[in-house]
């Protein structure tokens, strides 16, 4: 009877000259089942999408300046460059405005607001926040996470796709998926982090037996 199984699988660095799904391929094709579900981390998507910079690069506003000092300092935010990037993306007064509205919500215990508001801020990665060499690099969330995981699924036949954002702190989110996919399930499989964040150049797992498992489960009274 088979069982759930996570296998990360191995690369090379992959760079802005690579395509994710073709990388996939390259790496993974043969061991990717029809029963199986493809994960890949959503900074290495990025990263092949061109969507990265260098803090130098950046001109940090007064904005950006005045609203890190508020951001507890494990988070990406907190950094002036983090904030701009932020800033980048989404436009200076959307993200000091939904800083501000955040703010407020927390005083009715309401948290989250500010990273609901700006994407940008919640998917965007500080310096050290991804794997070397791009740890001196800002790195945006990925553009049209679903896209790419719909890619992913004709390319090698699987059961399904998920680009995800894990750290080794519990955290897990699913920021796009194919069609048929429970984000929130395959969130907690990925809970204790499979990826290699660091040296271990590991940015795909394949969650093998998915499908025959899932039916099983059903099954059950």
């Amino acid at each position: 009877m088979a069982n759930l199984e996570l296998v990360p699988v191995h690369t090379r660095i992959l760079t802005h000259r690579d395509d994710i799904v073709e990388a996939i391929m390259h790496y993974a094709g043969k061991d990717i089942g029809p029963e199986d579900i493809v994960c890949v981390a959503e900074s290495v998507v990025a990263i092949t999408q061109g969507r990265i910079t260098r803090p130098e690069e950046l001109r940090p506003t007064w904005q950006a300046r005045l609203l890190c000092r508020f951001v507890p300092a494990e988070g990406s935010m907190s950094s002036v460059y983090g904030m701009q990037s932020a800033m980048e993306l989404d436009g200076k007064w959307k993200v000091f405005g939904a800083f501000i509205l955040g703010a407020i919500a927390k005083i009715f215990r309401k948290d989250g607001v500010f990273y609901q508001i700006s994407r940008a801020a919640a998917l965007t990665d500080d310096v050290t926040g991804t794997m070397p060499p791009f740890d001196k690099h800002i790195v945006y969330g990925p553009k049209d996470a679903d896209k790419v995981a719909e890619r992913i699924v004709q390319r090698t036949g699987s059961y399904g796709a998920v680009v995800a954002d894990v750290n080794d702190l519990k955290r897990a989110a699913v920021l796009g998926h194919s069609r048929g996919m429970d984000p929130k399930r395959i969130a907690r499989i990925l809970i204790d982090n499979p990826f290699g964040n660091d040296d271990q150049m590991t940015p795909i797992v394949i969650i093998k037996n998915f499908a025959s498992i899932s039916e099983r489960n059903k099954k059950r009274p």
